[in-house]
C-alpha cells in the first residue's frame, strides 16, 4: 500500500510539471482516478509544501528549486566543471553543458547559453535518451558493456529524430568509435538543425563521470575548421575539469 501511495504521489508531480498545473478535475482525468483520490493527495502535498493552488490550479511549489540545487551542489563532478562549462560558452558563444548518467539516463546537470546560442528548451535536470546525444554516446561508449546492454534493454533506442541512431548494430560501431578518437559528435540527432561535439569526463581509476558538450545550428558549427576549434575548446575544458576531479581542493 505505501508503494502504490508514492507511485501516486510520484505520478501527481510528474503530471503537473508536464501540464505546467492544473486543475482536480483536470488531474483527475488524465490519471483516470477519482477527483476525491485525487483531491486528498494534493491537500497532501500542498501541506507539505510541495505544491502551490492559484484559482484553483495546482502546480509543482519552488521546494522543488531548493531540492534539485542541493542533490547538485553534492556531485563532484559538478562543482569541478561548473566554472568550465560557463567559461566554454563564453568562449564558443554556442550551448554549453555538463551531462551524467542516472538510472539509464543522461542528466542535464548543469546548461550555459552563450551569446549566440540557440535557445533550445533543455532546463537543468531534463533526462534524455543516453544514445541519441553527443553526450550520452561519450557516456556509453565508456561504460562496461554489460551495462550498456542493461540501459539499453530497459530504455530501447527510441528515435528523438531521423537521424538518431536506433539500430543496436550500428550504434555498437558509433560506440566503438567514440571510444577509439575520445569524443562524440551530434548531426541532428537530439535536436533537427543542431549539431554537437562531446568528450566524456574519466576519472583516475578510468571511469567515465560524465560528458560536457557544446551545441549550435548546424550553418554556423557544421564547418570544419568550425568544428575542429569546438572540438578543442571542449578537450580543453575537460583537461580542466579533469584536474579539478584530482585535486578536489582546488575548486570551490
Amino acid at each position: 500500500m505505501a508503494l502504490k501511495t508514492l507511485e501516486t504521489t510520484h505520478e501527481i508531480i510528474d503530471k503537473l510539471v508536464k501540464l505546467d498545473g492544473a486543475r482536480v478535475t483536470e488531474l483527475a482525468d488524465r490519471m483516470d482516478k477519482p477527483t476525491s483520490t485525487v483531491h486528498d493527495y494534493l491537500d497532501a502535498l500542498y501541506d507539505g509544501g510541495y505544491v502551490i493552488k492559484e484559482d484553483q490550479v495546482y502546480r509543482v511549489s519552488s521546494r522543488f528549486l531548493y531540492i534539485g540545487q542541493r542533490a547538485r551542489s553534492q556531485h563532484r563532478v559538478y562543482n569541478a566543471a561548473k566554472h568550465q562549462v560557463r567559461e566554454l560558452a563564453d568562449r564558443t558563444g554556442e550551448y554549453a553543458s555538463l551531462v551524467v548518467e542516472e538510472q539509464g539516463y543522461g542528466v542535464l546537470l548543469y546548461n550555459v547559453q552563450g551569446e549566440k546560442a540557440v535557445d533550445i528548451d533543455t532546463p537543468d535536470g531534463i533526462r534524455t535518451s543516453l544514445h541519441s546525444f553527443a553526450p550520452g554516446k561519450c557516456i556509453l561508449a565508456n561504460l562496461p558493456e554489460r551495462r550498456v546492454e542493461e540501459i539499453i534493454s530497459e530504455h530501447g533506442l527510441k528515435a528523438r529524430t531521423p537521424n538518431t541512431i536506433t539500430d543496436r548494430e550500428k550504434l555498437s560501431e558509433e560506440l566503438e568509435r567514440v571510444r577509439k578518437q575520445g569524443y562524440a559528435i551530434d548531426q541532428e540527432e537530439q535536436f533537427e538543425g543542431m549539431q554537437g561535439v562531446s568528450v566524456p569526463i574519466m576519472d583516475l581509476a578510468e571511469n567515465v563521470r560524465g560528458a560536457v558538450s557544446v551545441y549550435g545550428p548546424i550553418g554556423r558549427v557544421g564547418d570544419p575548421q568550425e568544428q575542429e576549434r569546438l572540438r578543442e575548446a571542449v578537450f580543453e575544458a575537460v583537461n580542466v575539469i579533469e584536474v579539478n576531479l584530482k585535486y578536489p581542493s582546488d575548486y570551490p
